[in-house]
């Protein structure tokens, strides 16, 4: 048989599938059937047990929400408060904070003391001082730990994000989602084990936000995050083509793995499975997603504790829907809001923002509390970076010399402040915890030796915190 002949013979799997009616599909389905797959392709369809097997560790949470507020909120009118910034309000900055330091958008200009904003309140039994504008989360500072003393690489917005989530300035790298999921593996066959979902604010400016934060680089791609719609079908095509029942659209995806499994018998190619597990994961999130987005199961105070009725593509709307994956055993959500960037006028942006963002994120964490799964999930809550604690008109610039964030759920503290920054809110000076820091403590409450998921890639080993991080071991109980 000459080669023309065998080019002739081999169809693609799209104009197989165009040309075969459902009996034929139903057909090679039954010649390929579940039980004459080979061991690596039954692994591909089923939920994954991760490459950390058995963990290092004894694990303190099994999921982690990220509330990731993008744009830079400032630490100095959240969760950092400053008298003495409030006392030179006005005034020149000294030159002995800034003199040699990165700045963004001010570099050159006369740099002026802004005073915050807003008064800070003690609360909880805790009392741990938190500004005005956040009275739910206030509400809720027994059960959180606040980190006053993170510091950060990148002083813009793309590459800032860059380095929160993959460890490094340099794009194409593994996301931490990815990291965790290679890791730890999913637990669910019918959602990804990685969801992102995202809003935009009213105040500020919603810097763009690109896919590559989630994306899962140089790991196989079935680790990648996804990304659901705010509003309306989370995910495209999630419903049957007009006329087509499940069991013929079984009788597809059916056919296409076996004609997958044909091929990679040839090329022996990682990523053939990946795409068989993805038909697969496509098929069950048919029957799984209009289910997860449809919330007239929640009573009506859960809905107003959130402050929201769903799909209205809102913060609050977000944080249910990360509440009710974390139920369905998604390992890691995202939740970005897209607010944060404040140039100026933050006092009136401020306010905006944190009436988007106050109410609903106390209400996921007194959800998730009341469910009894606090204990198992970590709740992070903090942007890319910080703002400057001089003035840009009446707004802030980039900072990465120190700021907030705070965390909540299994393992950590509850009712703490962590670190410090100096007197006017510049430099961390204090049990400093950089973003490796961070990341390798994420990965130590889910079970995970920061130091020892690695992959090889041309030549090398990689891990996300490359080759810093340290397990912030005083926030851990």
């Amino acid at each position: 048989m000459n080669l023309d002949q065998l080019i002739g013979i081999r169809q693609t799997r799209r104009a197989f599938l165009g040309r075969t009616a459902g009996i034929g599909a139903a057909a090679l389905a039954t010649l390929f059937s579940r039980e004459a797959l080979s061991e690596a392709a039954v692994d591909s369809l089923q939920a994954s047990s991760g490459a950390v097997n058995p963990l290092h560790l004894a694990p303190k949470v099994k999921r982690v929400i990220h509330l990731y507020q993008a744009g830079g909120p400032s630490h100095l009118e959240t969760f950092d408060n400053k008298p003495k910034l409030t006392e030179l309000g006005g005034q020149p900055m000294p030159e002995s904070f800034t003199q040699g330091q990165p700045i963004a958008q001010l570099q050159g200009k006369a740099l002026t003391c802004f005073a915050p904003q807003f008064p800070f309140q003690k609360f909880g039994e805790s009392g741990q001082e938190i500004c005005s504008l956040f009275p739910q989360i206030g509400s809720v500072a027994d059960d959180i730990c606040i980190l006053r003393s993170m510091v950060t690489e990148a002083i813009n917005h793309d590459p800032a994000h860059t380095y929160m989530n993959t460890g490094t300035t340099i794009s194409g790298r593994p996301s931490m989602g990815s990291w965790l999921l290679y890791g730890l593996g999913s637990e669910c066959e019918d959602l990804p084990g990685f969801v992102v979902l995202s809003s935009i604010g009213k105040g500020g400016q919603a810097q763009p936000i690109a896919a590559r934060q989630w994306h899962s680089g140089f790991l196989p791609s079935k680790y990648q995050g996804v990304e659901f719609r705010s509003k309306g079908d989370p995910v495209l095509y999630v419903g049957n083509p007009k006329g087509v029942t499940r069991e013929q659209q079984r009788d597809v995806v059916d056919a296409a793995n076996a004609m997958n499994l044909l091929h990679d018998e040839t090329v022996d190619d990682p990523e053939i499975a990946t795409r068989i597990a993805q038909y697969e994961l496509a098929f069950n999130m048919q029957a799984s997603v209009p289910g997860l987005v449809d919330i007239s199961d929640e009573p009506s105070d859960i809905l107003e504790m959130y402050g929201t009725k769903g799909g209205d593509g809102s913060y609050a709307a977000n944080c249910l829907l990360a509440r009710r994956l974390a139920e369905r055993g998604v390992r890691f959500i995202q939740v970005y809001h897209r607010a944060w960037d404040h140039h100026g006028d933050i006092k009136r942006s401020m306010e905006i923002t944190a009436e988007e963002v106050d109410r609903a994120t106390a209400a996921l964490i007194r959800d998730l509390k009341q469910r009894g799964m606090l204990d198992d999930t970590l709740i992070l809550w903090g942007g890319e970076f910080g703002r400057t604690p001089m003035g840009q008109g009446n707004g802030r610039d980039h900072h990465i010399k120190g700021y907030s964030y705070f965390l909540a759920g299994g393992g950590v503290r509850p009712g703490i402040t962590y670190g410090a920054t100096d007197e006017l809110g510049y430099h961390a000076v204090e049990n400093v915890v950089h973003v490796h820091d961070l990341q390798a403590t994420i990965f130590h409450l889910l079970g995970i030796d920061h130091k020892r998921l690695t992959y090889r890639y041309q030549g090398r080993d990689f891990r996300l915190t490359d080759v810093g991080g340290k397990v912030v071991r005083e926030i851990l109980v």
